[in-house]
């Protein structure tokens, strides 16, 4: 099948969980940035996705063998990097953050206890908000501690470098604290497109 055929694979729910996949590894860690999210970031890369969406930015990091382990100095420097006021919040991107929740969780529930909701998180995730909705407890407990996810699979025929925050137009940026409240998935309101 060539490359612009393929789809991107699509588990069933609960198939794919950290335990079995997770080494724990970071592809990357990028400090102040602007393009992962609304404001001034700290960006955490985790490695391993299985969705292997044709187009990926980022395929290096679908490997979860891909960079290094997550280490309590790298977690030291996150959080030091968001102390400063001019920082809004971190995002988790991939990878897929959601296989990696033994690293996002750690790293999440420490930002709460540091910062309560003065810092926000984001995540990118290739599962959408249905899916996480109906998988494993470490999947939901990692979305309760999100302000932001932009969910679903890249989709090379749906691309589109103009939109906000995502690279096809599957994508959704979602409000995650009202989406939970409301039981339906909210849409963030700063969206442009």
């Amino acid at each position: 099948m060539s490359q612009s055929m393929r789809k991107p694979n699509n588990p069933i729910p609960s198939e794919w969980q950290t335990k079995k996949y997770s080494l724990d590894y970071v592809a990357d860690y990028k400090p102040f940035n602007f393009v992962d999210g609304e404001g001034i970031r700290c960006s955490l890369y985790l490695s391993g996705c299985l969705f292997l969406c044709p187009g990926c930015y980022n395929v290096a990091a679908q490997s979860f063998h891909y960079g290094q382990p997550y280490s309590q100095a790298l977690e030291e420097q996150i959080i030091t990097d968001l102390r400063h006021d001019y920082v809004q919040g971190l995002t988790l991107l991939g990878g897929e953050p959601f296989l990696n929740t033994n690293v996002a969780l750690q790293l999440c529930r420490r930002i709460r206890a540091e910062f309560g909701h003065t810092k926000d998180i984001w995540s990118w995730t290739g599962y959408t908000w249905h899916e996480l909705i109906n998988d494993s407890y470490d999947k939901l407990q990692l979305l309760s501690l999100i302000d932001i996810l932009v969910d679903g699979r890249f989709l090379e025929e749906q691309k589109d470098l103009t939109l906000q925050f995502r690279g096809s137009s599957n994508q959704r940026i979602i409000d995650v604290p009202k989406s939970l409240a409301t039981g339906q998935v909210i849409i963030w309101d700063k969206l442009v497109r």
